[in-house]
């Protein structure tokens, strides 16, 4: 049986190096490239690949977010994440979509083709370095209505706007972010926003 490959990646040398990786197993085919997120789900639909290969930084709509579209609108392709062992706030969402495969980008050219068969026949893949940076990743020190106020925030709401969506008086709002910067141990919001981001509290 040829495992049919869809690979999602922006950077063209590296696209091309992974295809001809990949050509070079005799059970498995790339099928379709793609080199933005709104590119996959159409791909996927045209030539109903077994598995999608996406970085997770793709133009447009990143690879987390394609994972998210497929899981509901193409349960039958498989989904592998390829990301950074640097970035917590990913491996925080990768975790919560629940996907079955995850690598880091510089992992040994076979593990690719390795992980594509296994998670094709039912199994689950994930990076060992990825797996230890998850577990050390904190638990977020803001409480629900904190990361309420300060996922708004980032969106560009001013205190006014946060009081209004969240039903609360702007003096309210203006507390809550006098806590965050504190919990955070940030200069401004613009700093808050960063480090929780990064942390994967938003």
């Amino acid at each position: 049986m040829t495992l049919r490959v869809l690979l999602a990646e922006d950077m063209h040398l590296i696209r091309g190096a992974l295809v001809a990786l990949l050509r070079t197993e005799p059970d498995i085919e790339v099928v379709a490239e793609v080199d933005n997120g709104e590119a996959v789900l159409p791909a996927v639909r045209t030539h109903r690949p077994d598995i999608a290969v996406l970085d997770v930084v793709l133009p447009g709509m990143d690879g987390l977010a394609v994972a998210e579209i497929l899981g509901r609108e193409a349960p039958s392709c498989r989904v592998l994440l390829m990301t950074s062992v640097d970035q917590p706030g990913v491996l925080r969402q990768v975790l919560r979509l629940q996907v079955p495969g995850f690598l880091a980008k510089d992992a040994p050219p076979q593990e690719l083709a390795d992980a594509i068969r296994r998670i094709c026949a039912g199994g689950r893949v994930i990076d060992p370095r990825l797996a230890l940076a998850t577990r050390d990743m904190r638990d977020s020190p803001l409480t629900a209505r904190e990361t309420d106020v300060l996922r708004l925030t980032s969106n560009g709401a001013g205190a006014k706007e946060v009081a209004a969506s969240l039903h609360l008086s702007v003096g309210t709002v203006r507390n809550y972010l006098t806590a965050i910067l504190a919990k955070l141990n940030a200069r401004s919001k613009v700093d808050a926003v960063r480090i929780a981001d990064e942390a994967g509290w938003l």
